[in-house]
């Protein structure tokens, strides 16, 4: 009897675990509200360190969001083979360890947007295969790594707006040949580079407002055939090439223009009336391009000149030009003058010394 005794404790002792084992995809964090018949686990608001444990395996919505995490873990969503959605805006992230996502090989929605990120590390994306949407924005990142998303073949938007990017290297995006949203508004970008939008021919939208673009190299477009939106105000352009914009092949697309250091001249002027007379280009906001140079037309619309820039570089050259054809016939009917007068005055020595 002794002996059945101990088997009936040791027996009660775990039954709680076995249960636990076998219903564990069912627990609950107890800090969320967890809606069985959906699978939706909502944490929002909460309060919550890190990443609750004891989530149900079932679940394919987990919203963390406006909590206090500040590192994601190894382990943190080990088991959540069914997730789709993973909802971590407004928290407190610095830190991705390494393989920290890599579980999630279903998940399509990813929004890590306004944390603390200064980088991604190069695993970032092991394992989101099926991930189609990715927010990063309002973050601390500089920098775009060539192998952070290299495994995200099925991207199809990525929100980088609003971080502190300088750069990125000439691959980063080289795997995203799905991409149709790409937004970088608002980093820290200099110039649009030949070769880094190689393989993003199906794009559709492209965000570079309020960045620091002074410079858009002459292929940088080319790739893009299905692009409908071009952002590019807000930045450092001064002139533009007509060539640049001829190269984007695609049935229709708009331009955003505005807001940037223009240095107005008939160049400029011209570009611009060629751009707006190609079928497929469009200045969306053609009429609030203002003139930051020279001097005399800080200020101006450039669409209200109509086609003055170039009358006035003409009357300029022609006036320039009269004055030059002055200058010489001056020079020359003074030098006939000299010529006639150094002739009689020979003639008149030649007759004094007959005499």
């Amino acid at each position: 009897m002794p002996g059945f005794g101990c088997t009936m404790l040791a027996a009660m002792f775990l039954l709680p675990l076995l249960l636990n084992a076998v219903l564990g995809f069912k627990l609950c964090p107890s800090p969320c509200l967890c809606y069985e018949s959906s699978d939706l686990v909502d944490c929002r608001s909460r309060g919550l360190t890190r990443v609750p444990s004891s989530i149900s395996h079932g679940t394919w919505l987990l919203d963390l969001s406006a909590n206090k995490v500040t590192e994601v873990h190894t382990r943190s969503f080990i088991g959540l083979w069914s997730l789709k959605i993973l909802l971590m805006s407004n928290n407190s992230v610095h830190i991705l360890h390494p393989q920290s996502l890599s579980s999630l090989q279903f998940l399509e929605k990813l929004d890590l947007s306004f944390n603390r990120l200064r980088w991604l590390p190069q695993d970032f994306s092991q394992g989101l295969y099926s991930l189609q949407e990715l927010r990063l924005s309002n973050n601390l990142l500089q920098h775009l790594d060539s192998k952070s998303l290299e495994d995200c073949g099925s991207l199809r938007k990525l929100d980088l707006s609003y971080n502190h990017i300088r750069g990125l290297d000439i691959k980063a995006l080289s795997s995203l040949s799905r991409l149709s949203f790409l937004n970088m508004e608002g980093n820290r970008l200099n110039v649009l580079k030949d070769g880094q939008l190689n393989r993003q021919q199906t794009l559709e939208v492209l965000l570079l407002n309020y960045n620091n673009i002074s410079k858009i190299e002459a292929e940088s477009l080319a790739p893009l055939r299905r692009l409908s939106l071009l952002g590019l105000k807000g930045n450092q352009l001064e002139h533009i090439r007509f060539k640049t914009f001829l190269k984007l092949q695609t049935t229709s697309t708009y331009l955003q223009m505005s807001l940037n250091p223009w240095i107005c001249d008939c160049e400029l002027q011209r570009i611009f009336g060629k751009i707006n007379h190609v079928r497929h280009l469009h200045v969306e906001d053609y009429k609030d391009i203002i003139c930051h140079a020279p001097a005399q037309l800080a200020g101006s619309l450039l669409a209200s000149m109509d086609s003055q820039l170039c009358i006035a570089e003409t009357a300029s050259v022609l006036v320039i030009t009269i004055t030059v054809m002055l200058a010489v016939i001056g020079a020359l009917v003074k030098a006939e003058r000299n010529r006639k007068n150094k002739q009689a005055s020979s003639e008149a020595e030649s007759q004094g010394q007959e005499k």
